[in-house]
């Protein structure tokens, strides 16, 4: 082995999907979007974890309107992604923009997106201020069957991406450590 830049390790760790963090914004009353790869599942319930900041237009409408939905988009769109992440919603109307398909949620004012596989209404339930990490519960979930594409993708974090490939089922090896109901 030889030694890796530090500053660079994260890249063997970047979590993924890559996804979409749907949010509504109350001052112009327009729906907003922002690229995300710095998400996580907590524990085997709905509840996520998100990293933003405030440089990010969508942090304010988070704190301000406690509640986001989390869309997966699939390798099909992902350049539409990725532009959508090299602009800023204070600016810009990223649904026209990019085409995108706002639909109405159940439990929240921010929108579904048409064009992803799946979508998770979520509400924020914790805010720690110190790393801009956001905590949410998932109140609803949504997924398009129908949806040919199924493959999502990963950010390496220095502008390269990781798709997904077929599934491997280990499911007899751990069947006796799966929670009820997985």
């Amino acid at each position: 082995m030889k030694k890796f830049p530090l500053q660079k390790a994260f890249t063997f760790i970047e979590p993924g999907p890559v996804v979409l963090i749907g949010t509504f914004d109350n001052d112009n009353g327009r729906f907003n979007v922002m690229t995300l790869s710095w998400i996580m599942v907590m524990d085997f319930s709905p509840r996520f974890a998100l990293l933003t900041g405030m440089w990010n237009h969508s942090c304010k409408a988070l704190l301000k309107n406690k509640e986001c939905v989390i869309s997966i988009p699939t390798i099909d769109i992902s350049k539409k992604v990725v532009g959508i992440g090299a602009c800023s919603g204070a600016d810009t109307d990223k649904f026209a923009k990019f085409n995108l398909t706002a639909a109405k949620a159940e439990q929240v004012n921010a929108p579904l997106i048409k064009e992803c596989l799946a979508n998770i209404e979520c509400r924020v339930v914790d805010h720690i201020k110190k790393h801009d990490i956001f905590v949410l519960d998932g109140i609803q979930a949504w997924f398009d069957s129908a949806r040919k594409e199924k493959r999502t993708f990963h950010a390496v974090g220095d502008g390269t991406f990781i798709t997904d490939g077929p599934k491997i089922n280990h499911r007899k090896l751990m069947a006796d450590k799966l929670p009820a109901g997985v």
